[in-house]
């Protein structure tokens, strides 16, 4: 797997119950996956002769993140490896203007979108489509970062003009006036087998995903089968090999948009870990590897994940109490830790918490994440007086 993040280490949890064994590209040795997987080769996914040396002898090469340059996968195929998903598919999470350009050629419903190669480009598209609007690096951003919510005329010259001085590509796409967000997983084998998740509701903050509510609430049957078609379409439109995830937004009016594509685990399918027969990081193996794809019946009527983001200021109770104290007061709370520092908003863990009502369940989980993020009962319940 090229990544060593918390992806790769949940990955290497689901390869060792099917008997296989991870080895990890990871750029320093206290990654996620490097500090438990058993084979670990240092180096960059920029560096081809990294990523020759991590494939030697592998079954198949898959990716915890879509950054490694396609062009040193074409040559990895050619040199016999087995890349999954392919290049060819694996771009279109890579190059958001690709996506769109792909997307609207299948004639599926998005954004209006634009490149932005001049701020006159930028000028039009907000006059033509409405200030504010999104302004996106077309590779590399993610959690917010490489997205700008563009407000005026002004502020559209400024950001555009130093973004393609400093090189960055650009694109524009209408700001969406959405009721929620959506991500609709799947995930599809070389053999072409596929199986969709229910579709879940993203909770959004600050750019960054804090909440996951499986299945999505209030959503429609039809709805949620549409999302689910849809999602699948594009996994074999595409030629996808794996887990893939398709970000949606819902309007007001129940239309779905695509957002974006991401082809790997994700963040809005970690509830599955335990609130589905089988989550998607044994399913990602399962599709790369081409083995029959795992049922991905919910567990209990709702999971909620909760991510653990790091607080302002880390607490000084050790992570290590935080847990005990969790585990004390809500024994049904599933952590999932990602041995990372911790920093201000950083991913370094989430909590899966399974039930029968959505508000319920979705207050314990946020309560416990924040706990373990702040060592601070947010309904003021005092760990040491009970």
């Amino acid at each position: 797997m090229i990544g060593g993040g918390q992806l790769a280490r949940m990955t290497h949890q689901a390869a060792v119950a099917l008997g296989q064994s991870l080895r990890v590209l990871a750029e320093h040795p206290d990654d996620p996956a490097a500090q438990v997987s058993p084979e670990v080769v240092l180096g960059s996914h920029t560096d081809l002769a990294a990523l020759r040396k991590a494939a030697v002898g592998s079954h198949a090469l898959t990716f915890d993140h879509e950054h490694v340059p396609t062009e040193h996968l074409e040559v990895l195929i050619a040199e016999g490896v087995n890349v999954q998903p392919p290049p060819r598919a694996l771009v279109y999470a890579q190059d958001k203007l690709a996506m769109r350009r792909k997307l609207a050629e299948l004639g599926v419903p998005e954004p209006p979108f634009v490149a932005v190669e001049s701020p006159a480009d930028a000028l039009r598209f907000g006059d033509e489509h409405g200030w504010p609007f999104v302004l996106k690096a077309v590779r590399g951003g993610y959690d917010g970062r490489g997205v700008w919510m563009i407000a005026d005329r002004a502020e559209a010259e400024r950001l555009v003009t130093e973004q393609l001085a400093a090189g960055v590509t650009l694109l524009a796409e209408q700001k969406v006036d959405l009721k929620r967000e959506l991500s609709a997983m799947v995930a599809r084998s070389p053999f072409g087998q596929a199986a969709a998740w229910p579709v879940v509701e993203t909770v959004q903050r600050e750019g960054q995903c804090a909440v996951v509510i499986a299945p999505a609430p209030g959503l429609s049957a039809a709805a949620a089968t549409d999302a689910e078609a849809l999602a699948l379409r594009l996994a074999g439109e595409l030629g996808v090999t794996g887990a893939m995830a398709v970000e949606l937004f819902e309007t007001h009016s129940g239309e779905l948009l695509v957002n974006e594509l991401a082809m790997r685990p994700h963040n809005s399918g970690h509830w599955g870990m335990d609130g589905a027969v089988t989550g998607q990081f044994e399913q990602h193996l399962r599709a790369v590897l081409d083995y029959p794809l795992g049922s991905t019946r919910p567990l209990a009527p709702v999971t909620v994940m909760a991510n653990i983001l790091g607080a302002p200021e880390a607490p000084e109770m050790s992570m290590d109490e935080r847990l005990h104290h969790l585990f004390a007061r809500l024994p049904e709370a599933r952590v999932h830790l990602y041995g990372k520092g911790e920093r201000p908003k950083r991913k370094i863990g989430h909590v899966n918490i399974l039930g029968d009502d959505v508000a319920e369940v979705r207050e314990k989980a946020e309560r416990a994440a924040h706990w373990m993020s702040h060592a601070v009962w947010t309904d003021g319940w005092d760990p040491h007086g009970h």
